[in-house]
Protein backbone atom coordinates (compact mmCIF):
# COMPACT_ATOMS: atom_id res chain seq x y z
CA UNK A 1 0.00 0.00 0.00
CA UNK A 2 1.22 3.49 -0.76
CA UNK A 3 -0.28 6.90 1.13
CA UNK A 4 -1.75 8.96 -1.24
CA UNK A 5 -2.87 11.84 0.50
CA UNK A 6 -4.74 12.77 3.02
CA UNK A 7 -8.34 14.10 1.69
CA UNK A 8 -10.33 16.65 3.71
CA UNK A 9 -13.98 16.60 3.42
CA UNK A 10 -15.21 20.15 3.07
CA UNK A 11 -19.18 22.03 3.11
CA UNK A 12 -17.34 25.34 2.05
CA UNK A 13 -15.34 24.31 -0.83
CA UNK A 14 -14.05 27.68 -1.91
CA UNK A 15 -13.24 28.87 0.98
CA UNK A 16 -11.39 25.96 2.68
CA UNK A 17 -9.51 26.04 -1.37
CA UNK A 18 -8.69 29.79 -0.82
CA UNK A 19 -7.01 29.15 2.76
CA UNK A 20 -5.17 26.21 1.89
CA UNK A 21 -4.04 28.17 -1.60
CA UNK A 22 -3.92 32.05 -0.76
CA UNK A 23 -2.91 31.97 3.16
CA UNK A 24 -0.40 28.79 3.71
CA UNK A 25 0.48 29.11 0.00
CA UNK A 26 0.14 25.53 -1.02
CA UNK A 27 0.52 24.89 -4.46
CA UNK A 28 -2.61 23.50 -6.86
CA UNK A 29 -2.27 20.73 -8.84
CA UNK A 30 -4.76 22.54 -11.10
CA UNK A 31 -7.13 25.53 -10.20
CA UNK A 32 -10.37 24.43 -8.80
CA UNK A 33 -11.20 27.03 -6.95
CA UNK A 34 -15.06 26.46 -6.86
CA UNK A 35 -14.36 22.70 -6.81
CA UNK A 36 -15.56 19.69 -6.12
CA UNK A 37 -12.00 18.61 -5.80
CA UNK A 38 -8.66 19.74 -5.42
CA UNK A 39 -5.06 18.70 -4.47
CA UNK A 40 -2.41 20.82 -2.99
CA UNK A 41 1.41 20.59 -2.14
CA UNK A 42 3.55 22.55 -0.63
CA UNK A 43 7.28 23.88 -2.88
CA UNK A 44 9.09 20.47 -1.66
CA UNK A 45 8.13 16.97 -1.21
CA UNK A 46 5.79 14.61 -2.51
CA UNK A 47 2.76 15.44 -0.09
CA UNK A 48 0.16 16.77 -0.78
CA UNK A 49 -3.66 17.68 1.40
CA UNK A 50 -6.57 17.09 -1.09
CA UNK A 51 -9.93 18.79 -0.72
CA UNK A 52 -13.22 16.69 -1.17
CA UNK A 53 -17.03 18.64 -1.24
CA UNK A 54 -19.09 16.88 1.14
CA UNK A 55 -22.04 16.60 -0.98
CA UNK A 56 -20.38 15.10 -3.87
CA UNK A 57 -18.88 12.49 -1.54
CA UNK A 58 -22.07 11.50 -0.04
CA UNK A 59 -23.09 10.30 -3.24
CA UNK A 60 -20.49 7.81 -3.03
CA UNK A 61 -20.82 7.06 0.37
CA UNK A 62 -23.67 7.54 2.27
CA UNK A 63 -23.57 9.03 5.84
CA UNK A 64 -21.43 12.23 4.32
CA UNK A 65 -25.05 14.30 3.69
CA UNK A 66 -26.14 14.92 7.32
CA UNK A 67 -23.84 16.43 9.91
CA UNK A 68 -21.13 18.44 8.67
CA UNK A 69 -19.19 18.15 11.62
CA UNK A 70 -19.11 14.50 11.47
CA UNK A 71 -16.40 12.69 9.19
CA UNK A 72 -14.57 15.74 8.00
CA UNK A 73 -10.93 13.46 6.75
CA UNK A 74 -10.42 10.27 5.34
CA UNK A 75 -6.87 8.93 4.45
CA UNK A 76 -6.48 7.24 0.88
CA UNK A 77 -3.88 4.44 0.54
CA UNK A 78 -3.08 3.13 -3.07
CA UNK A 79 -3.27 -0.25 -3.58
CA UNK A 80 -2.40 -2.29 -6.65
CA UNK A 81 -4.83 -4.98 -6.87
CA UNK A 82 -8.19 -3.60 -4.86
CA UNK A 83 -10.13 -6.76 -4.73
CA UNK A 84 -7.21 -9.14 -3.09
CA UNK A 85 -6.43 -6.23 -0.63
CA UNK A 86 -10.23 -6.24 0.03
CA UNK A 87 -9.93 -10.01 0.49
CA UNK A 88 -6.82 -9.70 2.72
CA UNK A 89 -8.32 -7.19 4.82
CA UNK A 90 -11.70 -8.93 5.51
CA UNK A 91 -9.80 -11.54 6.51
CA UNK A 92 -7.96 -9.92 9.02
CA UNK A 93 -11.29 -8.50 10.32
CA UNK A 94 -11.42 -5.36 8.50
CA UNK A 95 -15.04 -4.59 8.13
CA UNK A 96 -15.78 -2.45 4.63
CA UNK A 97 -18.63 0.39 4.80
CA UNK A 98 -18.53 -0.06 0.65
CA UNK A 99 -17.17 -2.62 -1.27
CA UNK A 100 -14.89 -2.21 -4.38
CA UNK A 101 -16.40 -0.29 -7.21
CA UNK A 102 -15.97 2.31 -9.53
CA UNK A 103 -15.44 5.62 -8.99
CA UNK A 104 -15.31 8.09 -12.06
CA UNK A 105 -13.55 5.80 -15.24
CA UNK A 106 -9.92 6.13 -13.74
CA UNK A 107 -10.75 4.14 -10.60
CA UNK A 108 -12.34 1.59 -7.78
CA UNK A 109 -12.38 2.34 -4.60
CA UNK A 110 -13.39 0.41 -1.33
CA UNK A 111 -14.14 2.37 2.11
CA UNK A 112 -13.56 1.32 5.49
CA UNK A 113 -13.29 2.22 9.18
CA UNK A 114 -10.60 2.12 11.44
CA UNK A 115 -11.65 1.67 15.67
CA UNK A 116 -11.89 5.11 15.93
CA UNK A 117 -14.26 5.39 13.18
CA UNK A 118 -11.97 7.20 11.00
CA UNK A 119 -12.79 6.39 7.29
CA UNK A 120 -10.08 4.89 4.67
CA UNK A 121 -10.32 4.60 1.17
CA UNK A 122 -8.42 2.10 -0.56
CA UNK A 123 -7.86 3.14 -4.09
CA UNK A 124 -6.98 0.20 -7.31
CA UNK A 125 -6.10 3.42 -10.57
CA UNK A 126 -6.99 2.05 -13.65
CA UNK A 127 -5.54 4.88 -16.00
CA UNK A 128 -2.88 7.15 -15.29
CA UNK A 129 -4.04 10.45 -16.15
CA UNK A 130 -2.69 11.53 -19.28
CA UNK A 131 0.28 13.53 -19.44
CA UNK A 132 1.60 15.71 -22.48
CA UNK A 133 5.58 16.27 -22.81
CA UNK A 134 6.67 18.61 -25.49
CA UNK A 135 9.28 17.22 -27.33
CA UNK A 136 12.79 18.79 -27.38
CA UNK A 137 13.36 21.52 -30.12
Amino acid sequence: MELTQIRLLVADFPAVYRFYRDVLGLKPQFEAESGPYAKLSPDTGHAAIALQDRAQMAGVLPGLEGDPNGYRALVVLRVDDLDAAHAELASRGAEFTRDPGPMGDRMRVAYLKDPEGNLIELQEWLALRERTHSAPA
